[in-house]
Parts: C-alpha cells; sequence; structure tokens
C-alpha cells in the first residue's frame, strides 16, 4: 500500500535532464502542489535523486516505488521506492532498457511488467522493451524487445522509427505504442506468463502527421493524439476488441501562425468533456471541449516558460513542464474547461515531467 503522508499538498515528483544527458537537472525532484492557489513549492524533506536523463516517471499501481527512464545513448530504467518518511532511495542499479533513448514507460496494470518505448536514433530505430518487475518492484533484464519498422516523408525526423509512447489501453487488454517517425500506433498483445509482446494491429495514421502521445478519454471509446510534426490533434475511434484506431476529426494544435510549433504533452480530462496539450513554439497549453467526436478551440494560455513538454493532471490544475526555461507551472481548470494563466512559476532546470502522487 502507498505511503500517506499528513501532508495534504499533493506530492508532485519532476523529472528533468541532467548534464551527463544534455540537461542542467537534477534528476528527481519533489515538489507539492497547494490547490488553492496554484503554488508549488520544493518539499524539504524528500531530497532530490540523482537519476541521470530522467525524461519520464511512472508509478506501480500498488506499491510504493516508480521508474524512470535514463534516456542516453546506451538506455537504461531506475527504480526508485519510497521510504516511511516520503524519501526516495534507489531499489537496486539502473538497469539495461534494451534500446537506445527511452523516453516513456508505463507499468502494465497486474504489476507484474514495465514497458519502456525507445526513441532511437540515427542509426538505431525505435523500440518497446519488457521488464519482468519482481514482488518488491525491482527490475529485472528484459524479457522481449519489439523493434519498429517504418518511415514517413519529413526530412530529418522520419527517415527511421521513433517509438514516443508506450501504455496500456483502459481495459487492460492490449499495448499501445506510438511511433513519431512511422506514422503509426502499434498495438500488441503481452503474455504475461513470458513476458513477450505479439504484434495485434498497425495503425496508420496521416502521413507526416508524427503522433508523439496518446490520452484516452473515460470509457475507452475514444483517443486523442498529439501529433508533433504537422501541428494538430486527432479524435480516434478506438475498437476495444481488436485495439485499432480509427481517425474521426483533426484541428490545429494551435491559433498562432508566425512560429514552428509541435505538440507535447496530451491529457483528457476525468469527465470527458475536455482534451488539453502543450505547444512547443507556440508555448502555450491549448484547451478544447469535445463535441461529440470534434475537438473545439476553447482557447490558449501562456505555460509559463518556454518550450512547455510535459503535461499532467492535479487537484483542478495542469502542471507544465516547461524544459527550454526551466520551469513548472500551475494553470487552473476552470468549470469551462479553459484555464487560469499560472499565478507564478518554480524553477527547475531542464524539467520534462511530472508524476503526481
Amino acid at each position: 500500500m502507498r505511503t500517506r503522508t499528513p501532508d495534504d499538498r499533493p506530492l508532485v515528483l519532476t523529472g528533468s535532464h541532467t548534464p551527463d544527458s544534455g540537461g542542467d537537472g537534477t534528476g528527481v525532484a519533489a515538489l507539492r502542489l497547494d490547490p488553492a492557489t496554484g503554488h508549488l513549492a520544493y518539499d524539504s524533506g524528500v531530497p532530490p535523486v540523482p537519476v541521470s536523463g530522467a525524461s519520464f516517471l511512472a508509478a506501480h499501481p500498488f506499491l510504493d516505488v516508480l521508474y524512470s527512464t535514463n534516456e542516453k545513448a546506451s538506455g537504461s530504467v531506475t527504480a526508485l521506492a519510497r521510504q516511511g518518511d516520503g524519501t526516495l532511495t534507489a531499489r537496486g542499479a539502473p538497469v539495461s532498457s534494451g534500446g537506445a533513448n527511452p523516453c516513456h514507460l508505463t507499468v502494465h496494470p497486474d504489476g507484474g511488467w514495465l514497458l519502456t518505448a525507445h526513441y532511437g536514433d540515427d542509426v538505431t530505430p525505435g523500440s518497446v522493451a519488457v521488464h519482468r518487475l519482481g514482488a518488491d518492484g525491482r527490475v529485472g533484464e528484459p524479457t522481449h524487445v519489439v523493434v519498429h519498422e517504418g518511415s514517413g516523408p519529413v526530412a530529418g525526423r522520419q527517415e527511421g522509427s521513433h517509438a514516443h509512447q508506450v501504455l496500456v489501453d483502459p481495459a487492460g487488454r492490449y499495448v499501445l505504442a506510438t511511433d513519431l517517425g512511422a506514422d503509426a500506433v502499434f498495438t500488441y498483445r503481452l503474455d504475461t506468463r513470458t513476458g513477450t509482446l505479439e504484434r495485434a494491429a498497425v495503425n496508420r495514421l496521416c502521413a507526416g502527421s508524427g503522433p508523439r502521445h496518446l490520452a484516452f478519454a473515460p470509457g475507452g471509446e475514444l483517443v486523442f493524439s498529439a501529433d508533433e510534426l504537422s501541428s494538430t490533434l486527432t479524435c480516434h475511434r478506438y475498437d476495444t476488441a481488436k485495439g485499432t484506431l480509427t481517425a474521426v476529426a483533426t484541428v490545429p494544435a494551435t491559433r498562432a501562425r508566425d512560429v514552428v510549433n509541435q505538440p507535447g504533452g496530451i491529457v483528457a480530462s476525468p469527465c470527458g468533456r475536455f482534451v488539453w496539450l502543450t505547444n512547443r513554439g507556440a508555448d502555450t497549453v491549448a484547451a478544447f471541449r469535445l463535441t461529440g467526436t470534434t475537438p473545439e478551440p476553447i482557447g490558449e494560455t501562456a505555460s509559463g516558460g518556454t518550450w512547455p513538454r510535459g503535461l499532467t493532471y492535479a487537484a483542478g490544475h495542469l502542471l507544465v513542464a516547461n524544459q527550454h526555461s526551466g520551469t513548472m507551472a500551475a494553470l487552473r481548470v476552470l468549470d469551462t474547461g479553459a484555464l487560469e494563466q499560472a499565478a507564478s512559476a518554480i524553477s527547475a532546470p531542464s524539467v520534462v515531467c511530472a508524476l503526481v502522487l
């Protein structure tokens, strides 16, 4: 069971690129969010942990353990355990992730498997790896690595495959992996006896769209993609029986026309009526209202910094990781789905993601 603390402010763990991975961050640090004011402050009781290239964080579903990518050419993953006083300690040494530049990970709902997406590089294609997790959450060696194939029309970005996210669908039936380089979402079945992935479908998305991240609406019948290269938001119908996506509506991610824009993080509201995504370039968070299956723009709000990458929902706020300015900001969500500009932003060098516990 997860550790509870007397502090009623949500605990926000941030991940950042460290000097050995091209950034200035500390790795994993702890903040507290005040839901009444939207202010973020560092938790003095939880010292930062120097996790190399902590570009994405995921929590175990029932253990006080979390996992971080170590985004480097020789990729690895790190497990961190939360102690009774809230501090974080490594649970075992970093383990090879099985690919190059791991950029996203998730824990299977049964708690037995860690799934990691690798962006790859100019030589190494994108891939998805499976690790067995021990009863204490410790990471074992990879049990399977599937390599993606494919390319797209955008020069310099789509010469090969680049897996960018891996997640389990709401029903727990399929594993989905977005691939920015292949303009595709790959669907797999995970054999929870052997830790191997079997391909169930390849969903071909619009050429040159560069799907980065997905977010499921409640119920799991709609899924939204943040399309990095075409700067669009797409709503797809999701066939829960087959694990397939069918695009039904695509809209611009931003109204800004004078900047090169790349959507980053995406979140669907718990009520299912709204979708939000970050715009790197426009430096905004865009809000959309869902009318049927069409996302209609509500407005855009300054992200509280530059190059907003990660986006996380917590206690009526959207937490924005602004990578280039090195700031974390909390934007209040209004009843209309619109966002209120952050009251302040806190310094967080090279921050790229957040995890709320």
